[in-house]
């Protein structure tokens, strides 16, 4: 029966899977798991209710959307294409490339640079759109997805291996903390921090290449496009 309590995360597996409203499918899978639980509808409510009013600074990424909205109406796509025509060799992979390294140097030094909200909606996806624009010409709507999928995954990719990098990281943290509670005393935050560098690495070095591989891609569809 413990195993059953799961099921809130099948649910949100399905929810993504369909594309069904994120926000919808995390309620609705806390109401399942709350019921198959043997929590009353008043409890899970109650228990909803402190965690949004606990966590509300996790909302704060709303107040972003206007803005980027009206930076989108009055023209930052625009001028996003005409910054990336002045740079020589520009490619939407050496622009989600240099980002993900950028990333993953200051999650390593636990400096608190990008996010989703604040960089790769209205800064850097913008400007690997607009370097597929320059070299390609207009986009379809598929093409626009799959680099906006791409710039989402440099924010994830840079910011997730590398941050425990640092020692003071909270992930680094908890660690080392779970491994004590084990019996490993002798793993510090050090190990951990040493251990992590490789991987940090690795990700860029493979981020390098998924991105190069996207230039390709958009160059083949461009030359079927023209043919």
């Amino acid at each position: 029966m413990e195993a059953l309590k799961l099921i809130g995360v099948l649910v949100v597996i399905l929810g993504f899977y369909f594309k069904k409203d994120t926000i919808a499918t995390v309620v609705v899978a806390g109401i399942v798991t709350g019921l198959v639980a043997g929590m009353t509808p008043m409890e899970i409510l109650e228990v909803l209710g402190k965690s949004f009013i606990t966590q509300r600074t996790a909302t704060l990424f709303v107040l972003t959307l206007p803005v980027i909205g009206i930076c989108e109406r009055y023209g930052l796509k625009d001028k996003s294409v005409d910054f990336i025509r002045g740079i020589k060799g520009a490619t939407t992979g050496k622009v989600l490339s240099l980002y993900q390294t950028i990333r993953a140097a200051a999650a390593a030094f636990s400096v608190r640079l990008g996010g989703h909200p604040q960089f790769i909606r209205p800064l850097v996806n913008p400007m690997a759109q607009a370097a597929a624009i320059a070299k390609h010409g207009e986009l379809d709507d598929k093409t626009q997805d799959e680099i906006k999928g791409a710039a989402a995954a440099s924010e994830n990719y840079g910011n997730f291996f590398a941050q425990n990098v640092f020692m003071g990281a909270s992930g680094t943290l908890l660690i080392v903390s779970t491994m004590a509670e084990q019996g490993f005393k002798e793993v510090t935050a050090l190990n951990i921090a040493m251990w992590s560098i490789p991987v940090a690495v690795i990700s860029v070095i493979l981020g390098i290449g998924k991105n190069y591989l996207l230039d390709k891609h958009l160059e083949s569809k461009s030359k079927r496009k023209a043919e």
